[in-house]
């Protein structure tokens, strides 16, 4: 039986997490956060000491256990939701994910997930490169400024230190890696829906998206 799958894709702090989360338990499918994923890749090498602009030293991702439980992800058995949301993980993930080695590995893991599951998957390169054949591709961005402030109540809700123009910079220079690298650089798919956020609430965008998923499903 062919599972089906909802690919999103956009930049940092654009809401793809929060909207894919509550559209995979609307639709009883398998929540992947790719972006934990390379998250959980950074802390764990952070943790290892390697040399982080090195991609022959994460060879320990091919001794690495990550799971999805109820749309927590666990590593090496290890509940690692708080650990990978840090300053310094932030800092540094979109050059861990620019790694080749690293990429192919995690897209591995996320294909053979996707074959085994009704998956809502989110990230950058999910429409393009993991999920080609994705039943519907959204494409989700907002403005820097709307990411920004997204960010900031995020880490005040959660107690984590805040600084707006830090977080400014911070997500500028994600979009910029993340869009320039030379293997699987994020970018709309041809066949995506394009998806501005800026001015709607979580609701509404999540709601908009069950509607043309749904849609193509009972067409197909």
């Amino acid at each position: 039986m062919k599972h089906h799958a909802l690919a999103i894709d956009g930049p940092a702090g654009a809401g793809k997490s929060t909207v894919a989360k509550m559209l995979a338990n609307r639709l009883g499918y398998v929540y992947i956060d790719t972006g934990a994923m390379y998250r959980a890749t950074t802390y764990k090498a952070l943790r290892l000491k390697i040399n982080l602009d090195n991609p022959e030293e994460y060879t320990f991702l091919h001794t690495t256990d990550m799971t999805f439980i109820n749309n927590v992800l666990f590593m090496d058995g290890e509940d690692i939701t708080q650990k990978i949301r840090t300053n310094v993980v932030n800092q540094n993930v979109s050059l861990v994910a620019s790694h080749i080695p690293v990429r192919n590995e995690l897209v591995r893991l996320q294909q053979k997930i996707a074959h085994e599951n009704d998956v809502v998957m989110d990230g950058r390169d999910i429409g393009t490169v993991v999920l080609p054949d994705a039943d519907l591709k959204i494409f989700m961005t907002a403005s820097v400024e709307e990411r920004t402030r997204r960010r900031h109540e995020e880490n005040i809700a959660n107690q984590m230190d805040s600084d707006f123009i830090k977080i400014y910079k911070d997500i500028e220079r994600r979009d910029r890696i993340d869009s320039s690298r030379s293997y699987n650089p994020l970018r709309q798919a041809d066949d995506a829906v394009f998806l501005d956020t800026s001015h709607l609430d979580i609701d509404t965008v999540s709601e908009v998206i069950y509607q043309m998923f749904m849609k193509i499903i009972k067409d197909k």
